[in-house]
């Protein structure tokens, strides 16, 4: 049944039992694609603040830090009172990024953390789940009696944000809530450093035990990096972490430099290939870059004009798609960069989120690959074991569209899918 007029939406109400969604565990019907996240279940809330508001509380502008939870209520009531809290939404870095990841992919994730049990309506836990796509399985999440985690994102006059942590129950998810059939069948698992700061607290351990479970059973890590400062803090305990567990390391430019020491994105990129297999390398206003191994018979010459930065011709292989390590016979480094997408947006409120949209599109790509892997086995796409569906100069585009959407608005997180796919999906229905 179709119904008169130009729709946003297919249907109404289920008219054939095909169109029915089911209540029940979606990620466990045969054949379904989907990727899990571990996190520290935040809500994060926006505020603007003046120019020596963290000088006077002592807050290292522009880094991440623990707050009391009782300091986090008194700063939160004085500015939302004065009418200067401008956003209040589910953050974290691996919940935006499975968030937008189900929103660009229509595939479900699922999240791993922990929330509070005795959810109010109006409440940050309330919030959460109603701002979240109801792709994103949260029946994982541990139950806790105390309230979710807090990020207080104070934003300066000029533009740069400092996150306050009121930590809540964020770190007490238990080894014993992460379940191993969920992580062995995903497409791959994200994770993120924040989760590695304190070994002595339980999502450490939790932390330890996913990666464990996804290396066992050969699925892509992925770890997106905390601030330079937590970077810094533990940069040692992250490179063994990335060199035992990671495929994918997502970072900016100030991480990346705290990570390796280097300043130069390229050659950040360089030195952390010998880490990993894929590194996703923001750069604000100078767009992104991605680096990634393949095998020397794999790697496919550009069509593009060559550049040479501080890597002559670097983007010579772009059209290449990563591999993993132990496939490759001879590894050959490839590259390629990206300016932002029609120069960026012409205003941009905050840049929360940009990073997290981008590997969203990332990982949209490593699902893609392993769907295609599953029903056309013997496609020549697969003729090697390729960590990605794209190369990495196709996989830089689509990110850098999906950043530049969550510029473009006030969100850390997609609002909805990117026009272009929604209009041509339209256009695709009127027409039969």
């Amino acid at each position: 049944m179709k119904f008169p007029g130009r729709r946003n939406t297919k249907h109404y109400f289920p008219v054939e039992e095909k169109q029915r969604r089911s209540l029940d565990d979606e990620i466990h019907r045969p054949g379904n694609i989907y990727v899990a996240g571990l996190d520290q279940l935040l809500v994060d809330i926006e505020i603007s603040v003046e120019e020596d508001f963290l000088a006077k509380n002592n807050f290292p502008k522009g880094e991440s830090f623990i707050i009391d939870d009782q300091v986090a209520d008194r700063i939160y009531w004085q500015y939302k009172n004065q009418g200067r809290v401008t956003g209040e939404f589910p953050g974290g870095a691996v919940g935006n990024t499975l968030h937008n990841f189900s929103v660009l992919s229509e595939c479900p994730s699922v999240a791993l953390g922990t929330i509070n049990k005795n959810i109010e309506v109006g409440d940050y836990a309330f919030r959460y789940i109603c701002n979240t796509s109801s792709k994103v399985n949260l029946t994982y999440l541990q139950p806790c009696a105390r309230p979710m985690g807090r990020a207080l994102c104070f934003i300066s006059p000029d533009g740069e944000r400092t996150f306050a942590i009121s930590k809540g129950c964020m770190n007490e998810l238990s080894p014993e809530f992460i379940p191993a059939d969920v992580i062995e069948n995903s497409s791959a698992l994200l994770v993120t450093a924040y989760t590695l700061r304190n070994p002595s607290d339980p999502i450490y351990a939790s932390t330890i035990r996913a990666v464990e479970i996804a290396r066992a059973s050969a699925v892509p890590v992925v770890l997106s990096l905390g601030t330079s400062g937590l970077v810094e803090e533990k940069k040692e305990v992250l490179i063994d972490f990335i060199q035992n567990y990671v495929s994918v390391l997502a970072m900016n430019e100030g991480e990346a430099l705290s990570l390796t020491g280097i300043s130069d994105p390229l050659l950040a990129a360089e030195k952390v290939l010998d880490m990993c297999e894929m590194v996703l390398l923001t750069v604000g206003p100078k767009g992104l870059y991605i680096g990634a191994i393949t095998d020397k018979t794999e790697a496919r010459r550009t069509k593009e004009p060559l550049h040479t930065k501080s890597i002559v011709d670097y983007n010579e292989f772009e059209y290449s798609r990563p591999m993993k390590r132990n496939q490759c016979t001879e590894i050959v480094k490839v590259y390629t960069h990206i300016n932002p997408y029609q120069g960026g947006p012409q205003y941009i409120k905050n840049t929360n989120g940009a990073g997290d949209a981008a590997l969203a599109a990332v990982m949209h790509d490593i699902s893609a690959n392993r769907y295609h892997r599953a029903r056309v086995p013997n496609s020549p796409k697969h003729a090697a074991e390729f960590l990605t569906y794209s190369s990495i100069s196709q996989i830089s585009k689509y990110a850098n569209r999906v950043s530049f959407e969550v510029l473009s608005q006030n969100s850390p997180r997609l609002l909805r899918g990117l026009p272009e796919r929604e209009a041509a999906l339209e256009e695709a229905y009127w027409s039969q």
